[in-house]
This record gives structure tokens, C-alpha cells and sequence, in this order.
């Protein structure tokens, strides 16, 4: 017991102290080179280009990736599926196209659009989209099948948001095209104080869960004589897991792969599926793993951006990959 808390806890500081070094390479990192003196004095003015530019970047990509790990973990939970995740379920694609149909409907009336509409309008499109999965959910019992019945909901969005995009004419509605393919430039304080209230709710609320997860993570027979109500609970995975991936997507648009990936090896990490660890652990690792990515996406080819997107699918799918791979090779082994 002693060793496994040692381990969880040099864990959680490990994932914490990766994440802290990322955010600082981040922000010194770019087209122009920037010391950690040049960073401390800008903070302490609150001016220039890593105040106003490379600070809110890099408290986006630390924030949100670490709600869309958390809302991987729920889902993976909620489906017991270690590859469900809200992009791989079509989740963040329904948001994608709610949020380009808002954007496109006050636009073009030449209405300004509040960071706070556009989060509202990408999780009605999570639950809808979380709609169809579940209800494809009944009649499919195969879990493969239901993740090809999510792809297919995504492709289906996606391609509806694409033809959206294409035609629209506005140039602030042309700019969508860079947020549908997944990027946090251009990311506001105003921007970084809604999405860490949304975020920091929703997790809050997600690890006052831990103990029901922990119950219904060892079936629904043993969670319901723990005396958790099942239907409320689902219903609180579903909303919370809904609310993390459509902050994601509303302020930078579908980010592949990291639900998937990080909590699966945050869990290697750890060694365990207990919620009360593996919660922060994720919120900590994707926040390195999103710093990380997007600080490829700056540099690999600057000055030109790439996708986030892009970024993350290469890194994390091989993981999801293996994962699949590992499965598969665990069940040819059982008798």
C-alpha cells in the first residue's frame, strides 16, 4: 500500500514537472528565441508578445488538453472501451459542425459571436452526436462496431462542416477553415478565464465521481449494490464528458487521438485504474502531451503553423494502435 502511494504520488510529480518544463519551452520557443529574464519581465508588465500571444497559447493548449484526456477517461469508463474517445465517437465532430453553423448563421448577419455562445452551441452538438451513439449502442453490441458507427457519425459531420466552410464567403468565416482543422492560436485571456472556469467545474465534479467510477469500473451489478444510482450516473459521465470536449472544440476546434491515447498511458504509468489517481494524471499528462505537440506544430516548420490535429494523430495514434494490437494479441492467448 505504502509503495503503491510512493509510486502514485512520484507519478503525479513527474507528469507535473514534465508539464511545467513544456509550458516554459513553449512559451521561450518560437521564431524569435525568448530567455526565461525576458520572460519573467514580460509577465511582470503583463505586455508584449509573450504576454498577449504566447502565454494564452500556451495556457489553451495545457487547459484544454487536459479536459479532452479527461473526457477520454470518461468515455473509455462509461463504454468500457479503452479506445472510445470523443473524437474516435464522433463527439467533437457533431460539436465542429454545431459550432461552424452558429458561427455562420451570426456572421453573416453581421452579429458578434461570444465565446460563451460558441461553447454552447459545440456541446448541443456533443450531446446530439452523443445521442446517436448511444442510441446505436442498443442495437450494436459489438464495441468495434459501435466505434465504426462513431467514425461514420464524424465523417458525416465533417464533411457537412467542410461544405459549410467552402462556401461561406465572409472573410471572418473563411478563417474557419484553420479552427476546423484544430489549432490554439489566437487564443485571448478573455478566452483562457472562460475555458478554466468551464474546465476546472467540470473537474471538479468529475473527481467527486471517483468513488462511483471506481465501483462501476468493477461492473454495474457491484456499483449498484455500492449504492450507486446507474441512470444518474451515466448521465453525469455523459454530460460531464460531453461539456470537457466541446469547451475543446469550441475554442480549438477537433483535436485527435489525445482521449485515446493519454489515459491509456497514463494508466500504464500509474499501474492502475483507481480515479482518484488516474483523474489528475490525465489532466496533467494531456496537458504535456497538447504542450508537446503544439510546440512542434510552432516549430517544426516555422514560421508556418501545422494543424494541432495533425500533430497529435502522429504521436498518438501509434499508441492507440498498439493498444488494439495488444488486445487482440491478449485475448488470442486466452484459452
Amino acid at each position: 500500500m505504502r509503495d503503491d502511494r510512493l509510486r502514485y504520488a512520484a507519478g503525479l510529480v513527474l507528469l507535473t514537472a514534465l508539464a511545467l518544463g513544456l509550458l516554459l519551452w513553449n512559451i521561450g520557443a518560437g521564431s524569435v528565441d525568448i530567455t526565461l529574464g525576458e520572460i519573467a519581465g514580460s509577465i511582470r508588465e503583463m505586455s508584449g508578445i509573450i504576454w498577449t500571444i504566447r502565454l494564452p497559447r500556451v495556457a489553451a493548449a495545457a487547459i484544454l488538453g487536459g479536459a479532452l484526456s479527461v473526457s477520454g477517461f470518461l468515455l473509455q469508463t462509461f463504454f468500457a472501451n479503452p479506445i472510445a474517445g470523443p473524437f474516435v465517437l464522433g463527439i467533437s465532430s457533431g460539436a465542429k459542425l454545431t459550432v461552424s453553423l452558429v458561427m455562420v448563421g451570426f456572421l453573416s448577419r453581421g452579429i458578434v459571436i461570444s465565446s460563451m455562445s460558441m461553447v454552447a452551441g459545440a456541446f448541443a452538438g456533443s450531446m446530439i452526436s452523443m445521442g446517436f451513439v448511444l442510441l446505436m449502442s442498443r442495437r450494436v453490441r459489438s464495441m468495434s462496431m459501435l466505434v465504426v458507427c462513431g467514425i461514420m457519425i464524424g465523417n458525416i459531420c465533417s464533411a457537412v462542416t467542410d461544405f459549410v466552410v467552402t462556401f461561406a464567403d465572409d472573410s471572418n468565416i473563411v478563417n474557419l477553415h484553420n479552427w476546423s482543422l484544430g489549432s490554439f492560436s489566437g487564443t485571448s485571456w478573455e478566452d483562457v478565464k472562460l475555458m478554466a472556469w468551464i474546465v476546472g467545474t467540470a473537474l471538479v465534479l468529475t473527481f467527486l465521481l471517483s468513488k462511483p467510477i471506481g465501483a462501476y469500473q468493477m461492473g454495474e451489478v457491484y456499483a449498484q449494490n455500492m449504492g450507486v444510482n446507474i441512470k444518474r450516473f451515466r448521465a453525469q459521465l455523459i454530460l460531464l464528458s460531453s461539456l470537457l470536449s466541446a469547451t475543446v472544440t469550441a475554442f480549438a476546434g477537433p483535436i485527435s487521438f489525445v482521449g485515446i491515447a493519454v489515459p491509456h498511458l497514463v494508466k500504464g504509468l500509474f499501474r492502475t485504474a483507481k480515479p482518484i489517481v488516474i483523474i489528475p494524471g490525465c489532466f496533467l499528462g494531456g496537458a504535456a502531451f497538447c504542450l508537446f505537440c503544439d510546440l512542434v506544430a510552432r516549430t517544426a516548420f516555422a514560421p508556418r503553423d501545422m494543424s494541432i490535429s495533425s500533430v497529435t494523430a502522429v504521436f498518438g495514434a501509434p499508441v492507440v494502435l498498439w493498444l488494439m494490437a495488444s488486445r487482440r494479441g491478449g485475448r488470442g492467448g486466452n484459452p
